[in-house]
């Protein structure tokens, strides 16, 4: 008996010290230049002139905004989903973590029985049953760090969706606050058209035009006119828009200042290092969804390992052996099972391969997020350059079309010679339409400064 003992147990020993790659715990892997970078960054501290670890009151100024961030991060419902993540993630962690105590379960019964017309004889047990597994091969452990690892990414997934949401508020702001600055430009310039139509008749009054510059002249008013219903339409969904994502009902127009603008205080334009890249919400997660593939390849090694349980069973009975004793008398059982799986028609080998093909994707899934990461901060720095360099050339236009149209206006006024009507129908228009694509760069700015401050994490 001794020698089986010690023969088991040598077995065991044997299988454990064979098993040590399933106790090991993740690392950050460094097999790509990427990836090293990545976990090089992550062992430094994070950056708080990063412009993406800023506040976001302080990147948001605008007053007006900052109430509408305010509210939508109490109210905003996909964000409260997230947080409701979070608590189910806990609770899963809690839960692998208690798997650890062993099992405790009550179970009376009692039963009566006559034979030969005798009188009923009645047995009953009160026994609590205990079971305890030994996790010698770490199959509890990888599950509670897989689930704590589940725990970590729905965290960081939250400040994502807290990100995401605070990048959402101030882009449809500021397309909110363009749209009702362009409509106020077309509602103003209509005023115009509507008195050059009259000025155009009065020129053909006294000679200067024909009708032809009359009829041109109103069809160019009319154009303005379903412009405005354009604008008036899209300024409506932008509102709507802005409504649902403060969990509000739509259809309360909701005020801007009409400022399309961000001054944040420092100039965002600057490098792309990766340790701005490393605190991304949706990266962190990336790496913990790859911790928790790498556990369920861990957990699928140890299921061809033994399992070892302790049982044990105890409490007050009256049924001792083949006969009845009244009153009863207290009894406890203990026994312990090791099972080793032989064969298990090959479902711990695809299981094993499955979550090795899991943990790949979730690599590249990892990899691709960091990719994904530094091509946002690219494209954001790109449009906010190129559209700082628009505006100074739109200004610029805007002023010489504005000097065109008035110079058209005042040589057809006094009938110059080579001047035409189409020549101030040409002038007037194009401005409209500059000043129109200047407050569309602004509004790109704008839009650049918040998805820059969204592709660093900033608002997690």
């Amino acid at each position: 008996m001794n020698k089986t003992i010690r023969i088991a147990v040598a077995a065991v020993a044997v299988m454990a010290t064979a098993s040590c790659g399933i106790y090991k715990k993740y690392d950050t892997p460094t097999d790509t230049p990427i990836t090293a970078a990545y976990a090089q960054a992550r062992e430094q501290a994070p950056d708080s002139a990063s412009f993406g670890n800023y506040l976001w009151e302080n990147v948001f100024t605008d007053p007006t905004l900052a109430g509408y961030i305010n509210r939508a991060l109490t109210a905003n419902n996909s964000l409260r989903n997230a947080m409701l993540n979070v608590d189910m993630a806990r609770a899963q962690l809690k839960g692998a973590r208690l798997s650890y105590l062993p099992s405790v379960a009550l179970a009376p019964n009692g039963a009566g029985a006559s034979y030969a017309g005798s009188d009923i004889t009645w047995t009953y047990q009160l026994p609590a049953q205990l079971s305890w597994e030994i996790d010698i091969f770490g199959k509890l452990l990888n599950s509670k760090r897989g689930a704590q690892e589940s725990f970590y990414m729905s965290e960081a997934y939250a400040r994502a969706a807290r990100s995401q949401i605070i990048a959402a508020v101030a882009n449809t702001y500021y397309g909110l606050s363009a749209t009702r600055s362009q409509l106020d430009l077309a509602r103003r310039t209509a005023k115009v058209w509507e008195a050059t139509v009259s000025t155009m008749e009065d020129f053909k009054l006294v000679g200067n035009v024909t009708e032809a510059a009359v009829v041109q002249s109103r069809a160019q008013y009319y154009g303005i006119l379903a412009t405005i219903t354009d604008l008036e339409q899209a300024a409506d969904k932008l509102n709507n828009t802005l409504a649902l994502l403060l969990n509000e009902m739509p259809g309360t127009e909701l005020p801007t200042t009409g400022d399309v603008a961000i001054n944040v205080g420092l100039d965002p334009i600057q490098g792309i290092p990766m340790s701005q890249l490393a605190w991304r919400p949706d990266v962190e997660a990336a790496e913990h969804n790859l911790a928790v593939a790498y556990y369920a390849t861990s957990s699928a090694r140890a299921a061809f390992y033994p399992g070892l349980t302790i049982n044990a069973t105890g409490g007050f009975t009256n049924l001792l052996g083949s006969f009845v004793k009244n009153p009863g008398d207290w009894f406890y059982q203990l026994a312990g099972s090791l099972v080793a799986p032989l064969f298990s028609r090959g479902q711990n080998i695809a299981r094993l391969e499955a979550a090795k093909a899991s943990q790949q994707q979730a690599m590249n899934n990892f990899e691709y997020s960091l990719l994904n990461a530094a091509a946002e901060v690219s494209d954001a720095l790109v449009v906010y350059a190129k559209s700082v360099e628009k505006e100074q050339y739109l200004e610029q236009q805007v002023d010489n079309l504005s000097k065109a149209a008035d110079y058209s206006m005042d040589l057809l006024r006094y009938n110059q010679p080579g001047t035409t009507y189409l020549d101030v129908l040409t002038a007037q228009s194009n401005l409209l339409q500059t000043q129109m694509n200047a407050i569309s760069s602004r509004l790109a700015q704008a839009q650049a400064v918040v998805n820059l401050y969204q592709a660093l994490g900033g608002g997690r």
